[in-house]
């Protein structure tokens, strides 16, 4: 699914026109990342977190060179599902997994 899916998706389910769904999921987005570059983790109940995580330094290797290099300590966005989120997931494909059995 694409972004331009779940707009259609959710501009039909509540009747509010597509553009207006398009600027509050860019504005949405646009928070998110926000959040995160500020090193502040997001917390949505019932759906999860979005979180800053840190690396460590490590030694990585330039294969084509044959050298060894440096990756300094930095940090990633991830996302972390609830557990409401995760059972629904776990539900759902278990029920498809039977389906594909029989």
């Amino acid at each position: 699914m694409r972004k331009a899916d779940i707009i259609t998706t959710i501009s039909d389910k509540t009747g509010v026109p597509k553009v207006d769904v398009l600027v509050t999921l860019e504005t949405f987005f646009k928070e998110v990342k926000d959040t995160l570059s500020e090193g502040e983790n997001l917390y949505v109940r019932g759906f999860g977190s979005f979180i800053v995580k840190t690396r460590k330094a490590k030694i990585g290797r330039n294969i084509k060179k044959n050298i060894a290099i440096e990756i300094p300590e930095h940090q990633i966005p991830a996302f972390k599902p609830s557990k409401v989120f995760l059972e629904q997931i776990k539900e759902s494909s278990s029920k498809r997994l039977k389906k594909t059995a029989e």
